[in-house]
């Protein structure tokens, strides 16, 4: 797949959305390479570096203008927004899927309901270990600031902000991406 050619269709050269898109896109598809090889996960680097360049793709629509998006929907809504353009542009399933399912730790059905989010009801879990692996490295990496990789006890604590069933599946994602009893990402420096 020609991930790079959705890109270039939706984040046009020499614009500070497109810079901002694939610094942070690139941060997390290194992230999460590393994590595969160091983990020795079954999956081709092909599609690491896919879903990973492509899981954000949803963002231009929305309204976030701290990072250059002057689209109209809310920002929750890129994942869902993302997996829609992925799907109309002929990507491969498990892309889109990526796309949809990555945003917090997932989403519950009630989680949506309980908050409020403007989201279809339906549940947005990561449940292939592609779609985990994308949704923790890219928990790593922000739009915005600095965007240095955080550490792993910032993520965490964003995570716990979530709610307590949001921690638990990050944390369920740490525990299967670790090595040696640390997180695999812990032994990459800052």
């Amino acid at each position: 797949m020609d991930f790079q050619k959705i890109i270039d269709k939706y984040y046009p050269a020499g614009t500070a959305l497109r810079d901002i898109y694939l610094h942070h896109c690139r941060a997390v598809a290194d992230e999460a390479l590393a994590i595969s090889h160091l983990c020795g996960l079954p999956l081709p680097d092909a599609e690491v570096e896919a879903a990973a360049m492509l899981h954000d793709i949803g963002i231009y629509a929305t309204n976030a203008p701290s990072i250059e998006c002057r689209g109209s929907e809310p920002y929750i809504c890129h994942g869902v927004i993302g997996a829609e353009l992925l799907r109309r542009e002929g990507a491969p399933e498990w892309a889109a899927r990526v796309a949809e399912r990555h945003t917090g730790s997932g989403l519950t059905a009630a989680e949506i309901a309980c908050q409020g989010l403007p989201l279809p009801y339906s549940d947005f879990l990561p449940e292939t270990q592609l779609e985990r692996l994308i949704c923790y490295a890219d928990k790593f990496y922000s739009k915005s600031g600095d965007m240095k990789r955080k550490d792993f006890g910032r993520v965490r604590a964003a995570m716990a902000a979530f709610g307590p069933e949001s921690l638990k599946r990050f944390d369920a994602m740490a525990r299967e991406f670790a090595i040696g009893g640390g997180q695999a990402t812990e032994t990459k420096p800052e």
